[in-house]
């Protein structure tokens, strides 16, 4: 979502020591072999892979997965398992976030917690960064439009609920998708809770939960790498809903809502992070 950003001793002589051509010749093949070793190590050395850092790996790989991004881009499966994998990975040093930071703490008691954004990268293709919520912070429910989002918790807990649009209405007596109020039918994706040990989470342009909002129950940090990027001028702007309960004609369904568009004011407190990787 649209984020502000803010001396020593000469060797005696040994005596001398005639050696016969067998010796001298098999020293010499034992010297070149030497040799040989050395250089073939020095080589492989010159063209070893560099130790890469957790964040050089983690840009290097977003960027393969997103190399074909735009709106609607979905990675191939093999990418998606790559990309996940590796943020299952990733640990809070990595990236240099820890739960003693000002930006996990509730500083204003008058208000709701303030949540802030760590940017770390972002281009047309994707970007990524983290969102640091205090105890009770809130991300209200937003939709991600034409985006692939991976999302990794590195530590805390929340609480996560998700929508997808609904592509048919449960109540056979009525198949509308849209109420006189304007809002559309959504199915829910995702209503639990997630901590540290959770696996990350992908939403997809979609299906997945591609509208959810985040309920921190402690302090916590959540990796977000996703693609394309919100762009006003494409249309894709981050819009927030109000849920309302879905009753049909036989009573109400828990696994729907209606979701309306709804104006918001909620604004998040965004940090330009040292680049710690070479693009």
């Amino acid at each position: 979502m649209p984020v502000q950003i803010g001396g020593s001793k000469v060797a005696e002589p040994r005596a001398r020591v005639e050696l016969s051509t067998t010796a001298v010749a098999d020293k010499g093949r034992t010297s070149s072999k030497k040799i040989r070793r050395r250089r073939q190590k020095g080589s492989a050395a010159v063209g070893a892979a560099p130790n890469l850092s957790p964040m050089q790996t983690l840009f290097n790989t977003s960027r393969e997965v997103f190399a074909g991004s735009s709106p609607g881009f979905v990675p191939p499966p093999d990418a998606v398992a790559r990309l996940s994998a590796l943020l299952n990975d990733i640990k809070p040093n990595d990236v240099g976030v820890n739960s003693g930071m000002p930006y996990f703490k509730h500083a204003d008691s008058k208000g709701p917690p303030r949540v802030s954004y760590l940017h770390f990268y972002d281009c047309s293709k994707f970007s990524f960064g983290i969102f640091c919520l205090p105890k009770s912070g809130v991300i209200p429910l937003h939709n991600h439009p034409g985006m692939t989002v991976f999302s990794k918790i590195l530590f805390g807990s929340m609480h996560l609920k998700s929508y997808d649009w609904a592509k048919s209405s449960p109540d056979s007596n009525d198949n509308a998708l849209e109420n006189s109020d304007g809002a559309r039918l959504a199915k829910i994706n995702t209503d639990a809770v997630f901590d540290a040990s959770s696996e990350t989470v992908v939403l997809y342009p979609e299906n997945g939960g591609n509208l959810h909002c985040f309920t921190a129950l402690t302090p916590c940090a959540v990796l977000d790498v996703l693609g394309p990027p919100y762009n006003h001028a494409e249309g894709r702007d981050c819009a927030y809903y109000d849920e309302s309960p879905y009753l049909g004609s036989c009573g109400g369904d828990g696994q729907y809502s209606w979701l309306k568009e709804v104006p918001t004011t909620f604004e998040m407190t965004g940090t330009q992070m040292p680049r710690k990787f070479v693009v």
